[in-house]
């Protein structure tokens, strides 16, 4: 992948730290889109991800092959578990061309159980599409991921996916919409057939029919024919007239696209498509170039901005291990937040103060790697073998900053690990080690249950099958697992700790970055301590999962 080259045609050149922004500094940002895919399980995001690609011939044929004998996994899919169960349970990062603009689509977990590393990534977009099924409406994990978007701002297109099988109506849809997540939709392609009968959109602006024709298995981009209104009618009949009566009546209603609504997370625009078949994917990427901001400022620790033409920074987002067996390397994926990024250059670790040099710095699309020279504002980055980086970390030159750390999610599920042989500790403290470092779940200890028999704590129980299968995998090491009688996780302090800890059904741990946490067995539990203590700190934990 071919990454557009600095602008040497400066009036100062650019230092090896990237202190001076080239000329293009600005026209690159604006290229930039970057955004992530929202959705409950089994809404076919992976599935988008792969049709969006193909679309910006990425590739040259959809990986998901559907029918349980022909079926193969998607390329943004890299974990042998990812493979089998046809999920994703990691977060990877995508870039492509499109339209004269640069997307970063970095791709998040579908699975419920892993909703801290999809709120990891949201840190590190600009916009979401939210992905609906046309048949399930709004589920669950859609909703608590829709509400990290609110809570940090960021803008949300709404793709109504799945329409080439059975669902509710779109009126229905777009109601429920606005009644649960109090977003106003706003139609931009209305689908012309019922949801099982997909036929095509109708493009709500220009009042024109794009008609989709199906292709094999749907691995290769449908043809796409235009038609103004009347040749629509003729060939469509009444359910070209049910699409025009019930676009018009949302617009008359108020419900059109205004950027500025949009961009205040007050509307969101709507698309209608089917990502296995590749209906309606051009749309949507064609709504993401128009319409979802570039890159812009981020706030700081400090209580400023970074703008977007400050010297380098970046904020860490996601960190991995095990993507590629034969190196058996470590990636620290970073968001570029400011400037210019060059290969080499050295920068200062904010939490350590230290420098670090670039020097390997990758762009990744599922196991595929392509070294990075230049990078701008919005892209994401792969550094490799950074070991000292951790999700939230900041990286800089210049003028120091400092971006606010990573909040994690409330852990609902504990269980000690120990290693089958005593002979594999070694190794077994190193997995444990790299699996806290990645924050595939949260290492908790205490004095009494000593290094030997760390508690892990994750918000599902998938996570937990992670861990097991990559400490095998990866270090060698037979590990099994005892789950905790305890539901419940409150952040606490060490004034509080004693008493917590004399209390049947509560255990008091410290987190590696040293948060103390007391974990409880069960709401009731928690309800009585709360009103018998109630001078104890028994405080909920930030982005809690409930």
């Amino acid at each position: 992948m071919s990454t557009p080259s600095v602008d040497t045609d400066t009036t100062t050149a650019v230092t090896a730290a990237g202190t001076t922004p080239p000329k293009n500094l600005r026209r690159e940002v604006e290229r930039r889109r970057t955004f992530a895919v929202i959705s409950h399980p089994d809404a076919g995001k992976s599935t988008l991800t792969e049709a969006l690609a193909l679309h910006a011939r990425k590739i040259s044929e959809a990986g998901a092959i559907h029918g349980k004998s022909g079926r193969r996994s998607t390329v943004s899919d890299w974990m042998e578990m990812e493979k089998a169960r046809g999920i994703s349970v990691s977060s990877t990062a995508l870039q492509f061309d499109y339209a004269d603009h640069t997307i970063n689509l970095v791709d998040t977990p579908g699975h419920a159980d892993f909703s801290e590393d999809t709120y990891r990534v949201l840190t590190a977009v600009d916009a979401a599409v939210m992905l609906i099924d046309a048949a399930k409406g709004l589920e669950p994990q859609t909703l608590k991921l829709f509400q990290v978007c609110r809570h940090r701002g960021i803008p949300v297109i709404t793709v109504v996916n799945k329409w080439d099988r059975p669902g509710r109506s779109p009126l229905e849809l777009l109601d429920e919409i606005e009644e649960r997540i109090g977003l106003t939709p706003t139609p931009l392609y209305w689908p012309v057939g019922i949801a099982g009968d997909f036929r095509g959109l109708l493009d709500v602006s220009e009042h024109q029919y794009i008609h989709f024709t199906r292709t094999a298995g749907g691995a290769t981009i449908a043809p796409e024919e235009f038609m103004d209104s009347e040749a629509a009618q003729s060939r469509e009949g009444d359910d070209w007239t049910t699409a025009v009566e019930e676009s018009e009546l949302l617009v008359e209603s108020g419900q059109h696209h205004d950027e500025d609504e949009f961009l205040a997370g007050r509307t969101s625009p709507v698309i209608f498509a089917s990502a296995m078949l590749n209906f309606g994917v051009h749309q949507i990427l064609d709504t993401l170039v128009s319409f979802a901001p570039a890159p812009g400022p981020r706030p700081d620790v400090a209580g400023g901005e970074r703008e977007v033409t400050d010297p380098f920074s970046a904020v860490v987002f996601k960190v991995q291990a095990g993507m590629d067996t034969a190196h058996r390397d470590r990636l620290a994926f970073m968001r570029v937040v400011s400037g210019v990024f060059e290969r080499g250059m050295v920068v200062t670790h904010a939490q350590t103060g230290k420098p670090f040099t670039t020097k390997y710095a990758l762009t990744v699309f599922g196991r595929e790697r392509t070294t990075v020279e230049n990078a701008y504002p919005g892209d994401v980055v792969g550094l490799v073998n950074a070991t000292a980086l951790a999700p939230g970390h900041t990286l800089y030159a210049d003028r120091k900053v400092e971006f606010p750390p990573i909040p994690s999610f409330a852990p609902e599920h504990f269980a000690v690990l120990r290693a089958e042989s005593a002979s594999k500790y070694k190794q077994f403290r190193r997995a444990v080690d790299q699996m806290d470092q990645e924050g595939v779940v949260q290492i908790l200890r205490n004095d009494i249950r000593g290094d030997a028999s760390p508690v892990l704590a994750a918000v599902g129980p998938m996570q937990f099958e992670v861990v097991s299968a990559r400490m095998k995998s990866e270090f060698g090491v037979e590990a099994r697992m005892e789950p905790l009688g305890y539901s419940i996780a409150r952040r606490t302090d060490a004034a509080s700790a004693g008493e917590l800890g004399r209390q049947r059904g509560v255990e008091v741990f410290t987190r590696t970055d040293g948060v103390m946490l007391a974990l409880v067995s069960d709401k009731w539990r928690l309800q009585y301590i709360q009103k018998e203590l109630p001078d104890l700190l028994l405080e909920p934990l930030v982005a809690a999962a409930d």
